[in-house]
């Protein structure tokens, strides 16, 4: 199969299958910048966060908490109070553990370069920990991720491990890179608008280049214009010539397009 028509079926499958997510639809901060890139045809939007700030209640496996065997105490795409955190403290029974989680978006690409302008345009944005992988049936795909996120023990066996006044500290950063997550967003969205429609232009003159290098009366027409503009400099110059008062100079003219 054609690798156009290949990566066509992939989007349609794709866009077409229901939201997964715990939530079941595109987060409210992102809404914008998932459909600028579903719209263009190089690319579809396979999963995406926004950012949140949860509290999980489960057992930590290592020094980490799997979220697939816990229990999800609070989520919030906004910033957080602490009366509402406290609350679902009241209801951990093993380890709760506080998590900021930063905006992450993946993006499947029909061409290498595609997912480059994305990269690049990512890591501009302050999402340099952002990369791209090529799979084994050519899948491109760019993961757009950061690295500022926040992950904190609260509670161990049902019993809070620190003070309301901590909590309140730990809210306050938590709720900072929720905001400095946001204007990442933002950034990388009027960024990617301004390097879409700047490679749109580029393909738009290559395109144009390639129908008159293949349209022979095009040429021509350029052939005889640049003609007719060397052999006007060349007769400008004689009578320049007929005119100096200096014998000897020998005086060689070029063409503009020399």
């Amino acid at each position: 199969m054609d690798r156009s028509a290949e990566f066509r079926r992939w989007k349609a499958q794709c866009l077409s299958k229901a939201d997964l997510s715990r939530k079941g639809e595109v987060d409210e901060d992102v809404v914008d910048l998932v459909q600028l890139l579903n719209e263009r045809e190089q690319f579809f939007t396979t999963s995406s966060c926004a950012g949140r700030i949860i509290l999980l209640d489960g057992n930590i496996n290592g020094i980490e908490v799997q979220k697939k065997n816990c229990c999800w105490l609070l989520v919030t795409h906004r910033p957080c109070v602490k009366d509402d955190m406290m609350a679902a403290l009241k209801k951990a029974n093993g380890d709760a553990i506080l998590k900021f989680e930063p905006f992450v978006l993946h993006v499947q690409c029909q061409q290498l370069q595609d997912a480059q302008i994305l990269h690049s345009v990512a890591i501009d944005s302050g999402f340099r920990n952002s990369g791209i992988t090529v799979g084994k049936r050519g899948k491109i795909m760019l993961a757009v991720r950061s690295t500022h996120g926040l992950e904190v023990p609260l509670s161990h066996e049902g019993k809070l491990m620190v003070t309301e006044e901590y909590i309140d500290f730990l809210l306050k950063i938590a709720n900072q890179k929720m905001e400095e997550n946001k204007k990442r967003i933002e950034r990388f969205y009027n960024c990617l608008q301004h390097a879409l429609e700047r490679q749109t232009i580029i393909n738009s003159h290559s395109k144009e280049k390639t129908n008159e290098k293949n349209n022979p009366y095009s040429r021509k027409k350029k052939r005889n214009r640049e003609k007719a503009r060397g052999k006007c400099i060349t007769e400008e110059n004689d009578k320049e010539l007929e005119n100096d008062d200096y014998p000897g100079i020998n005086v060689t003219v070029f063409p503009e397009d020399y």
